[in-house]
């Protein structure tokens, strides 16, 4: 099969390695849509990569027992390799596991773990199936293009009451304005790219401030009543848009971090002014549980315009290094790249 790999900085292509194979638990998926991610931080740092992608969506092609899927299921492609075993994994916070599978270790080759690929291996019991009548493309939306800030949504129990501030509007950021208004919340957005501004106004947010603004705390407060907002979510993984965060939420609210931080730093927090006397609630958040696959894609079901909107790019593999060179020019949503193509 061809997968996508990074050689070195700014520099992708396709490779031809083995077939993965079905083995115990683990199914052969055929990929049909690899939604991309943060690969990007890696094309253009300086270390190469055999192995990228973590979301998915495709066609069982093999198994090699009676599963909870078959050949020819259409399936989404949940991210890592839990061990399916210990209490966070059978509670469906298989995200958390602490015991992940190696594949190397385990199956002696470690081929079926990217999905930037034309195959890859999964356990069954994390490939939901598909509802009738619903793309590949905007099935897999369930993975990071609406899954963290799905999570975060949930976890918060944001509802039409609250007014929401997302923090980066990249894609992870863009499904949050997709979920939160989904369930009827009024949406700030903090960003200052051009392309993903305007996509964050057509998603329904009601406010965009310029993250580099000096005012945007003031002006967030004054759109709010000088109250602050009810609840909050980070997808920059920025300390700065951490703290504004904190800052812009009303006493007794909550903040989300979803974005991961990387090379960012540390964030500062204040455990008296922040958290006793302010009563903030702090959570984070990486997805969400698995129990939840039927309420994410009732919202992708019922929301085909905001994920027309959100996908901004479908491109072939073939074209992987136009790809990755889009995703880090942050001109873009939501990229999917056609393993096939």
């Amino acid at each position: 099969m061809k997968k996508a790999v990074i050689f070195g900085e700014r520099k992708a292509g396709l490779v031809d390695v083995p077939d993965p194979r079905p083995v115990e638990n683990m199914v052969v998926v055929k990929v049909h849509v690899a939604p991309m991610c943060t690969e990007y931080k890696t094309f253009i740092g300086k270390k190469p990569s055999d192995f990228l992608g973590h979301e998915a969506a495709g066609e069982v092609a093999a198994v090699a027992q009676p599963g909870r899927v078959k050949v020819g299921d259409r399936v989404v492609v949940m991210p890592t390799y839990p061990c399916g075993k210990c209490p966070l994994c059978l509670a469906g916070d298989y995200i958390h596991c602490p015991d992940m599978i190696d594949l190397t270790k385990k199956f002696g080759s470690p081929e079926g773990a990217a999905t930037y690929a034309q195959y890859l291996l999964k356990m069954d019991w994390l490939l939901p199936v598909i509802p009738e009548g619903l793309s590949y493309e905007h099935a897999s939306m369930a993975c990071c293009g609406l899954g963290p800030t799905f999570g975060a949504m949930e976890t918060m129990k944001v509802d039409a009451l609250d007014t929401v501030l997302i923090t980066g509007a990249g894609p992870v950021g863009l499904g949050g304005v997709i979920n939160a208004r989904y369930r009827g919340a009024r949406v700030i957005v903090v960003e200052n790219k051009p392309f993903r501004v305007a996509k964050a106004r057509k998603l329904g947010a009601s406010d965009v401030f310029d993250q580099d603004d000096p005012d945007v705390l003031k002006k967030i407060r004054e759109v709010t009543g000088g109250r602050g907002v009810d609840k909050a979510v980070d997808c920059s993984g920025d300390p700065v848009a951490h703290r504004l965060c904190i800052d812009a939420t009303r006493r007794r609210g909550q903040v989300a971090f979803v974005g991961e931080t990387y090379a960012y730093g540390d964030t500062a927090l204040r455990i008296s002014p922040d958290l006793i006397r302010k009563g903030l609630t702090l959570h984070g958040i990486w997805h969400y549980n698995l129990s939840l696959i039927p309420r994410i894609f009732k919202i992708i079901q019922d929301s085909p315009a905001a994920l027309n909107e959100l996908i901004s790019h479908v491109i072939p593999m073939s074209q992987v290094q136009k790809a990755l060179e889009l995703s880090a020019s942050f001109q873009c949503g939501k990229i999917i790249l056609k393993p096939w193509e």
